[in-house]
């Protein structure tokens, strides 16, 4: 038996991995009914692995009720992003315009919330950009956040 394209590449969306992060908090938005998970707004830390001396934080919104629950709930695009410098910045040889540095799945199968990394040469800046993309389309909803390549003090 084959396994059609659409499928296999569900499947690869559905158990591909990013960065490893750090669940902050969450606050609930919608109050469901008992039992059921609410809708709530959570905040996320992760590190690039590729650059030493940045954090960043994300929000984003999450399904709740029944579909939540279970895991099956298509949660909103929506996301925003602050990035920051917390210790001296070291950067890894072959930093790529556009990498990946963060990936969470937004739905079963089709949603991603992305981060990809770019290098302002011009304001020796690191610029995150946070955007959810489906597999058949994408949505033009996104955030973004920089970090000036600044000295530490006593570096």
């Amino acid at each position: 038996m084959r396994f059609p394209k659409i499928l296999l590449a569900a499947l690869f969306v559905m158990f591909a991995t990013g960065a490893r992060a750090d669940d902050i908090g969450c606050v609930s938005t919608t109050v469901r009914y008992l039992g059921m998970a609410n809708d709530k707004i959570c905040v996320t830390a992760f590190r690039d692995e590729d650059v030493g001396g940045v954090v960043c934080h994300i929000s984003r919104a999450e399904t709740g009720g029944v579909k939540g629950k279970v895991g099956v709930a298509e949660s909103p695009s929506e996301a925003s992003i602050a990035c920051h410098q917390t210790g001296p910045i070291t950067i890894k040889d072959g930093l790529k315009d556009g990498e990946k540095v963060f990936k969470e799945n937004r739905s079963f199968l089709f949603k991603t919330l992305q981060v990809v990394r770019f290098y302002d040469k011009a304001n020796n800046s690191l610029v995150y950009l946070a955007y959810s993309d489906k597999i058949i389309n994408g949505s033009p909803k996104n955030a973004v956040s920089a970090v000036t390549i600044a000295p530490w003090p006593g570096e």
